[in-house]
């Protein structure tokens, strides 16, 4: 082994990076690189062999900081300088057409337009500060992201350290879109299978769970990709004028950006680079699932500004959803975790949008009346939104006659006799609260990621731990030990340690996951989260009478029986001593008001206000002292009303109430 005194180290450290980076610049900018994959590597484990020996030599831009670190607690929720707002989606030429309208009638000049891939990933923030990297953030609400500095750096395409000797820079921040390519999606999907773990559904969403993990050298391993598409604040000390000078200095920075944009001066020109995207769709090796289209120059973006929810510089082209055709090989039976039986049809495998499909949901029993859907029909296969595959319609009937689709009488996974509730129910459901099907299901939608996040507890795993008997319930999760789960099939010590890390990192979630988790019929996030601002602890929600149930707006006489035949099954009784002894949160403090501005006001939203979710709108409601509320009644005081209201706008204007526009509603709050 070669020695060196501190100061030999530290100059062939700085060599060694600089030569580190240059390559990466040479791969990733110019894709022209002139050494081998294997003559790179060897220059990496030099440089982290050295800075092993001299830890006191590593710095945080260092490339070697790519393959990841300790695992972290958690995320923390950062704000965006500048929010990062979605874009107004499009879904006809006629639409881009009344888009061009409508800026020109702001702005009269605009000759130049950048035409460029919606890639189908996950927008995040890079802040670069004198040329490091210093910060990165999730997209989340558009207000606030969550700081994922260290899963961020494990990207290979991305640059600690701006390119260049001298970036006159103080601080950068660069907006863009993480994403998978599609082979790289396939093999980490075939990795989790083989190791019986749940693939990913889509590429986007293996690129959002990645960027999550709190192990960031899992991260590294996931071979998630970078592309800047826009700056967040404005570049001080910069002197680019249109968004294309802005792709050459992310280039000459070393920033990745995707080359196939086009500057475009014509509707016409648009059209055909729209169409050009559309046509090499499935030929490229990530996934787009649209078009943007911005204005050019930053001076004119500057007069157009931007709404609340969205800039009125660009907009998004969204191509249609992709459909295929293949034939039922079998219609089955599902069992949900609430006992529900749907219908799936069961396919030949088919190829759509780089993902294989070999199953689509039916729905209910009256789809499948609706559709007279039999196995051997030719069917219609649409992933909607490029996710979720459904059955359109039946194309072509199977020549051999087969009996009609009828739910069965027996639930397919414990043999309960199956019951419809009431006559006008569509829904048929097994009775037995320990039906194996019922417990995989709701042992799963409790490792989900709204609820207690637990990383690797997918279908695959549960399972065993199910039809092994290991586990019965949620609390005894946590009473699982590395030995119990080495006994698994494809479990070894790593794998064994993740998931033991990822349950016991769950015991800190917010008590209001925790309720939505235990999968209380009709239950959902939003009941959860009212429930525990109101009651404070689990104990008290499970304790609490029906009327101090209904006496909650949102909780109506259907929840609240739920809610009370819950709370008496011994079965929760014993879950939730488990959960306690295993020191899990049960129990959250009182909301404190960050301000008083709603203070006493009862207060209805109808409609969308991007880019919140009800649930942050009403969190924000409670934060100023008001009462979020689901339904308008004489005792409302405000509804606000965003896109898309429904019938309570109507029911405001008919009883009197005072209404406002969301966007009128976010600067009230805003407004200090």
């Amino acid at each position: 082994m070669n020695t060196h005194t501190h100061d030999q180290a530290e100059k062939a450290i700085t060599e060694l990076r600089s030569k580190i980076r240059d390559h990466e610049y040479r791969y990733y900018v110019l894709n022209d690189p002139v050494i081998s994959d294997g003559e790179f590597d060897r220059l990496m484990d030099r440089l982290i062999e050295l800075e092993h020996r001299y830890p006191d030599l590593i710095s945080p831009d260092s490339p070697s900081q790519k393959v990841g670190g300790e695992p972290v607690k958690s995320f923390k929720n950062i704000p965006h300088t500048v929010p990062m707002l979605s874009l107004d989606n499009t879904y006809s030429l006629d639409e881009i057409t009344e888009w061009i309208h409508r800026i020109k009638k702001i702005v009269s000049f605009v000759d130049e337009y950048i035409v460029e891939p919606k890639i189908d990933g996950v927008s995040i923030a890079l802040i670069y500060e004198h040329g490091s990297l210093a910060q990165a953030l999730t997209r989340g609400n558009g207000t606030i992201g969550e700081d994922i500095t260290v899963n961020a750096k494990t990207i290979k395409n991305i640059p600690l350290k701006l390119h260049g000797t001298a970036v006159p820079l103080e601080r950068m921040e660069i907006r863009g879109e993480a994403f998978m390519n599609k082979d790289d999606f396939t093999e980490l999907n075939r990795t989790k299978q083989t190791n019986g773990e749940t693939p990913f559904a889509n590429p986007r969403n293996a690129t959002a769970g990645s960027l999550k993990i709190l192990d960031s050298r899992i991260t590294a391993q996931r071979k998630i990709h970078f592309f800047a598409h826009s700056q967040g604040t404005p570049i001080k000390q910069s002197t680019i004028r249109t968004h294309e000078e802005f792709f050459r200095l992310c280039s000459r920075f070393g920033i990745p950006i995707n080359t196939r944009y086009a500057v475009c001066t014509s509707f016409e020109s648009i059209v055909r680079h729209c169409t050009t995207l559309l046509q090499i769709r499935d030929s490229l090796p990530y996934e787009i699932d649209g078009a943007v289209i911005k204005v050019n120059r930053l001076d004119i973006r500057a007069s157009l500004g931007a709404t609340h929810k969205s800039p009125r510089w660009a907009v998004a082209y969204k191509f249609p959803a992709r459909q295929v055709t293949t034939r039922v090989v079998h219609i089955v039976h599902q069992v949900g975790r609430t006992g529900v039986l749907t219908p799936v049809a069961e396919l030949e495998p088919v190829e759509c949008g780089g993902v294989t499909i070999t199953r689509a949901t039916l729905h209910n029993y009256m789809e499948v009346k609706r559709l007279n859907i039999q196995t051997g029909d030719r069917v219609l296969i649409e992933r909607a939104g490029d996710v979720i595959p459904k059955v359109i319609k039946v194309v072509e009937k199977s020549k051999t006659p087969r009996d009609t689709v009828q739910p069965p009488h027996q639930c397919p996974a414990c043999k309960s006799m199956v019951v419809k509730e009431k006559k006008e129910d569509v829904a048929f459901r097994c009775p037995n609260a320990n039906c194996p099907a019922q417990i995989i299901g709701t042992l799963i939608h409790f490792a989900s990621r709204s609820a207690m996040d637990i990383e690797g507890l997918g279908e695959a795993v549960v399972e065993q731990l199910v039809h092994t008997r290991m586990v019965n319930d949620a609390g005894d999760l946590y009473a699982l030990t590395k030995q119990d789960l080495l006994k698994l099939k494809l479990f070894k010590d790593k794998k064994a340690e993740n998931i033991l890390y990822a349950i016991e990192q769950s015991k800190a979630r917010p008590l209001h996951r925790l309720v939505y988790g235990l999968g209380i019929r009709g239950i959902g996030e939003k009941a959860s989260i009212t429930l525990v601002d109101r009651f404070t602890t689990l104990d008290a929600i499970l304790s609490a009478s029906r009327d101090e149930l209904t006496a909650i707006p949102e909780i109506g006489p259907v929840m609240a029986e739920a809610i009370i035949q819950y709370a008496r099954l011994s079965s929760t009784k014993a879950m939730i001593t488990k959960l306690r002894n295993a020191g899990a949160n049960l129990s959250q403090e009182k909301p404190s008001h960050t301000s008083s501005k709603l203070d006493g006001k009862t207060i209805v939203v109808t409609g969308h206000i991007t880019p919140y979710t009800r649930t942050e709108l009403e969190t924000m409601i409670r934060a100023n002292g008001g009462k979020a509320t689901s339904s308008v009644s004489s005792q409302t005081d405000l509804v606000v009303i965003g896109e898309n209201p429904g019938s309570k706008k109507n029911k405001a204007e008919k009883l009197g109430i005072k209404t406002m526009s969301g966007d009128s509603f976010i600067d009230l709050l805003k407004d200090t």
